[in-house]
């Protein structure tokens, strides 16, 4: 089975927008995924996302059959994809919505242009040559692949080349960890191991120049919400919270400088 996990961001709404996707392909191995746009909204990242970690796939698939390992009009349908997100937008304009734009001529039930139509028309396209199963994952709940698809996502929308991995599932940093994806490929039913459960997180949020520490979530998204460009990070050790006001700092840094440039 070919695991997905996707995440879309943006700094305002819209704004500049970043995307994150890991693809598991079974046992052997993981590709991560990510891109930006400097204009653009949370929703269509989230789309995008999506988009293109099935247009990966599909590639994937394409040099296999070109390899001669399968048929594809035999096999491709067969092969199960699961793909996780914590869009709701996403898991219900598939799912649901879907059918009767396609059917209006990409009109809603109140005959208006269906938003982000050019996306939602090729994600369409690209789940015909698949068996997809779209689930939906809680953000923020200790899945350590969606967060990583998270980090992903609002590193490109900061403007912030993180690292993307592509290799062995082995060697994969979260391979075992709890919550995202282990040796084989499958999480472990969202459920957290001892050691999840009993880590203690806390979250960074940075507004209008401002930094803050928050023992919670709720105290976090109440200042970060709605607010554009506002920028929130999870942690759960020292380490990581130096690390993070570190980088916090040093965007605040880069961005009175290019408004000095102004």
């Amino acid at each position: 089975m070919i695991r997905i996990y996707t995440d879309g961001s943006s700094r305002g709404n819209p704004g500049p927008g970043g995307w994150g996707a890991i693809v598991f392909f079974g046992d052997e191995f993981v590709v991560e995924l990510g891109g930006r746009e400097a204009h653009t909204t949370n929703n269509r990242m989230e789309l995008t996302a999506a988009v293109y970690a099935l247009r990966f796939v599909e590639s994937h698939e394409k040099k296999r059959e070109d390899q001669g390992n399968f048929t594809r009009s035999n096999d491709l349908k067969s092969y199960p994809i699961d793909l996780r997100t914590d869009s709701q937008y996403l898991i219900n304009g598939i799912t649901k919505w879907i059918w009767g734009w396609e059917k209006n001529g990409w009109k809603t039930a109140a005959k208006e242009k269906v938003l982000n139509q050019d996306l939602w028309m090729e994600l369409f396209s690209l789940t015909q040559q698949f068996k997809v199963n779209w689930n939906y994952v809680a953000g923020h709940s200790g899945v350590i692949a969606n967060e990583r698809c998270d980090e992903i996502a609002t590193a490109f929308a900061d403007g912030i080349k993180v690292p993307l991995y592509s290799g062995e599932l082995s060697k994969y940093a979260l391979a075992n960890i709890a919550g995202g994806e282990n040796s084989r490929g499958q999480e472990k039913d969202y459920k957290k191991s001892d050691r999840e459960k009993n880590r203690k997180y806390s979250y960074i949020s940075m507004v209008d120049g401002k930094i803050m520490v928050h023992d919670n979530w709720d105290e976090c998204e109440k200042r970060v919400k709605g607010v554009s460009g506002a920028k929130y990070k999870k942690i759960s050790s020292e380490t990581e919270k130096a690390r993070v006001m570190e980088e916090f700092t040093a965007y605040l840094r880069a961005h009175l400088q290019s408004k000095r440039k102004i």
